[in-house]
């Protein structure tokens, strides 16, 4: 234990350059690739529902968040972990534009444009749309920063504060979804971005994997997520429930351990990232075979060196994910654990519930 608080105060410091530079890095990797990922029918009001609970429970106080979403608002044909972020990355900025208190509100409705009206937006084309509005009563952004404030790395925030890519990749992500994205501001008078995505009708969908065949769903199996990083624990959380699956979440390994003692019987597979605060991972998969060495368990990562892999391999885990993963790879990987192969629909795990 450090007992000089210099060296501890330098640690810290150390701890949260190291935190912030791999999120500069992700957002510089999903920049750079493109922002290509995995489509399935996603219901906009889930992933409002899921930011709103992040920003009551993170935001300030005095920032009151509400939501206006209309009644029978469309599915959009996207990417859930990627809609996720951008309306995150939006949801924060308006934050950040409030900072003595104020409004922020998600809106969610159902456009229909002609070819006349698409004509009038910027990179707008003629069809069905779901409009999902970022809305604050902020600080405003004047039109000199308009004209810049999508560009990669350019920010107004203090040094340290913002690396510039957020609203950058919104726009990544917007227009890989065949959607296109506007900015209506006022000095003093606040902001609302609009998404415009492409609307899927069609709620039963078939989605298919690149290779044309259908992605594995459950047969009523329970699994137990435990991640620190409510954002990946609730889109994981929606896409193993949009896939049939029973899901139980916890963000702490302590309470992970009390929630499989109380459900050990229904639960059939456990997701936990391995690098949390207080019980990391390799400890609460000690601790969970302790009490059923037969449980099976998938390890999540951000860990990419062979050193760090190798030590989690060591773990004789059912399967391990790497950060990012697509919903393709968790569908199949939970699928793989549960010992049923990907696409089949027979169950081969006896005593497990009748789909």
């Amino acid at each position: 234990m450090l007992k000089d608080e210099n060296a501890r105060h330098l640690l810290k410091m150390m701890e949260s350059s190291a935190e912030r530079g791999a999120s500069i890095i992700k957002q510089v990797l999903t920049f750079a690739r493109g922002v290509e990922g995995e489509r399935l029918p996603v219901q906009p009001r889930n992933i409002i529902r899921e930011i709103m609970s992040i920003a009551a429970e993170t935001f300030p106080k005095d920032i009151r968040v509400e939501s206006d979403i209309a009644a029978d608002v469309w599915q959009i044909l996207g990417d859930p972990t990627q809609l996720h972020q951008a309306l995150l990355n939006l949801c924060i900025n308006a934050r950040d534009a409030m900072p003595k208190g104020g409004v922020l509100t998600l809106k969610a409705a159902n456009i229909v444009l002609t070819e006349q009206e698409a004509g009038r937006i910027l990179g707008a084309h003629p069809g069905t749309f779901d409009c999902l509005s970022v809305i604050d009563t902020g600080t405003g952004i004047s039109p000199e920063i308009e004209a810049k404030i999508f560009e990669p790395f350019f920010t107004t925030k203090d040094l340290g504060k913002g690396t510039g890519l957020g609203l950058s990749t919104v726009l990544g992500i917007v227009r890989s979804h065949g959607g296109f994205l506007r900015l209506v501001s006022k000095v003093g008078k606040g902001s609302t971005f609009e998404l415009s995505l492409p609307a899927t009708t069609t709620a039963h969908e078939t989605v298919k994997s690149g290779s044309g065949e259908p992605w594995p769903r459950a047969h009523g199996e329970s699994i137990l997520i435990v991640d620190d990083e409510a954002a990946i624990r609730e889109v994981a959380r929606q896409t193993l429930r949009e896939f049939g699956y029973q899901v139980i979440t916890t963000g702490r390994g302590i309470e992970a351990i009390r929630v499989f003692e109380k459900h050990r019987q229904e639960i059939q597979l456990v997701l936990t990232d391995m690098m949390m605060p207080e019980m990391d991972g390799p400890t609460l998969v000690a601790a969970l075979r302790a009490l059923d060495p037969t449980v099976r368990i998938i390890g999540i990562t951000g860990v990419s060196d062979s050193e760090g892999m190798s030590a989690l391999n060591t773990l004789s885990l059912s399967a391990m994910l790497a950060k990012p993963f697509t919903i393709e790879k968790l569908l199949k990987a939970v699928r793989k654990a549960l010992n049923v192969t990907a696409g089949d629909e027979t169950v081969t795990k006896p005593g497990l519930p009748s789909p």
